[in-house]
């Protein structure tokens, strides 16, 4: 019986001549119906290719009973619910390179038009016929200061291109390795102070709970009279209301923006004001990418559906041969690695696993799973279980795996070391009843807690009232407390709170000038 793949959204042509031309394949361009039609014609099919068209929701999964595979067609899946997808055993697939040229293009028009406008004098003299070329004097991009907020494949590639138009760049990217942006000869820094004080700003992050609304009014208060900003990225990085109110003000002289908040984005106020220049998420919509994205789709989609491959699996594709009591380390190491590199902010140097037990066996599986966690914490879903050693070797990042098979504690633990040059962040870690995660010391400080939630991680000097101090301070800003564990350890006390309510860099900094803390860190996992 033929294998079958259904198109969903529409792809270039020689992705679907690839389709046609397997001999073992069938497959159906659907591309064109209704949702609701197409939702219909699933029930049998093995891979599925899709674009930011079609969501993969509760209700499509419902209506999927054979499906092995989903193809995301392009770099983002903010339409894809991944974990439901694991459950079902459904591997997610996206195509993360293809467009990086045309979305590197994109940013650089945007810049160009930044400080000549050339759409208000194009739609002056071309629907007004007025010829007024005193209106349409503007700047220069040479000497002016472009500061890249993530300087990863996109950003550093941007970057080496405005140094062609004699721009002084200044990369912040806390999680690269200095040298990548000096050996292009941009300027590097981990003060984000420093990065407000540019002329143009453009972002280059994944969009991930560290990076949503980066930029706010508080940000733009720092900034420069008249600076420009640029977002051909995520939508939601900045904040719209605040950018909308610094555009009002002209103390935000002009915004190019390719991607907004909630999209399609035609009843945006943003689009009512006149220093706005807006594409409608074209980043990646040349020819050239769009061929490129199509093939690399089409040749994921036969790879998966013959089952030989999956590239750029973004979920847990790679537990699928193990046995079942090891597969829920794989997702406990992949949380600590998570928390860890939240909390161990910086250019990570070194990842050490020490797994004792039956699962010491399963190194190469634990330490593949331990990256994808501490890299997916600054770069998203741009890291799956196939890039994850790549990309740690091209930030110097060593990993290192050590196993016992006797454990002197739990049946099977994890000991869990991330390295940056300032400081070592330790976790331990053990699954009970075959199911229950637990993390069970942070730097040596011994607890029981499960590595979810949104975690305020305090540590302080283990005098009387801290708690209440912590407590009141929440309370304040009417934080509500989900759990609570405290250890203690050589006249110090860490606390791990779970809350309810998310926490503003305000609020810890609050929390920070409790007399009796010695440090703490927000994390959500």
């Amino acid at each position: 019986m033929a294998l079958k793949i259904v198109v969903c959204d529409h792809i270039h042509k020689s992705g679907l001549d690839i389709l046609e031309a397997q001999s073992d394949i069938e497959y159906e361009n659907l591309a064109h119906l209704p949702k609701d039609e197409l939702l219909g014609k699933l029930k049998d099919v093995d891979v599925v290719i899709t674009r930011s068209s079609t969501d993969v929701d509760s209700k499509f999964l419902e209506n999927v009973t054979t499906l092995k595979a989903i193809v995301r067609a392009g770099v983002g899946v903010d339409n894809v619910d991944i974990e439901s997808c694991s459950k079902r055993g459904i591997v997610v697939m996206n195509v993360p390179t293809a467009n990086t040229i045309a979305a590197v293009e994109l940013t650089m028009a945007h810049l160009i038009n930044s400080v000549r406008n050339f759409p208000g004098a194009n739609t002056q003299l071309k629907y007004e016929r007025k010829w007024k070329r005193e209106d349409w004097y503007g700047t220069e991009l040479k000497g002016k200061s472009l500061g890249i907020i993530g300087f990863g494949n996109i950003g550093s590639r941007v970057g080496k291109r405005a140094k062609a138009f004699e721009m002084d760049v200044l990369a912040y990217d806390p999680y690269i390795n200095p040298a990548k942006a000096l050996n292009e000869g941009v300027r590097y820094t981990t003060d984000f102070a420093e990065i407000l004080q540019c002329d143009i700003i453009t972002i280059h992050t994944p969009k991930n709970n560290e990076t949503k609304n980066i930029i706010t009014a508080k940000e733009i208060a720092q900034m420069k009279d008249g600076v420009v900003l640029i977002n051909c990225a995520r939508g939601g990085l900045y904040n719209e209301n605040d950018l909308f109110e610094g555009l009002k003000s002209g103390k935000i002289r002009f915004a190019g923006l390719d991607v907004f908040d909630k999209e399609p984005a035609i009843d945006n106020k943003l689009l009512d004001l006149p220093n706005v220049y807006v594409t409608p998420h074209i980043g990646a919509n040349t020819l050239e990418s769009q061929e490129k994205i199509a093939i690399e789709a089409a040749n994921a989609a036969i790879e998966s559906a013959r089952g030989s491959s999956y590239p750029n699996a973004l979920n847990l594709a790679k537990e699928v041969d193990l046995p079942s009591n090891i597969k829920p380390y794989l997702e406990l190491i992949q949380k600590l690695s998570f928390i860890a590199a939240q909390a161990n902010k910086g250019v990570f140097t070194s990842l050490q696993i020490q797994a004792f037990g039956e699962i010491s066996h399963y190194g190469e599986s634990l330490s593949t799973f331990a990256l994808v966690g501490t890299l997916s914490a600054s770069l998203g879903n741009n890291i799956n279980y196939v890039n994850a050693p790549f990309v740690a070797k091209d930030r110097g990042l060593e990993v290192k795996f050590s196993g016992q098979e006797l454990s002197q504690t739990y049946k099977n633990c994890i000991r869990l070391t991330l390295s940056t040059q300032a400081r070592n962040f330790i976790l331990e870690g053990a699954v009970f009843e075959g199911r229950y995660l637990r993390i069970t010391s942070v730097n040596g400080f011994v607890l029981d807690i499960a590595p979810e939630g949104k975690m305020l991680f305090f540590k302080n000097t283990d005098v009387p009232g801290v708690i209440g101090m912590v407590g009141n301070t929440l309370a304040k800003h009417n934080i509500n407390i989900a759990d609570f564990r405290l250890a203690r350890k050589d006249k110090e006390a860490l606390a791990i709170v779970v809350l309810d309510n998310p926490l503003s860099d305000s609020i810890l900094q609050e929390l920070r000038f409790i007399p009796a803390c010695l440090g703490l860190c927000y994390v959500v996992c």
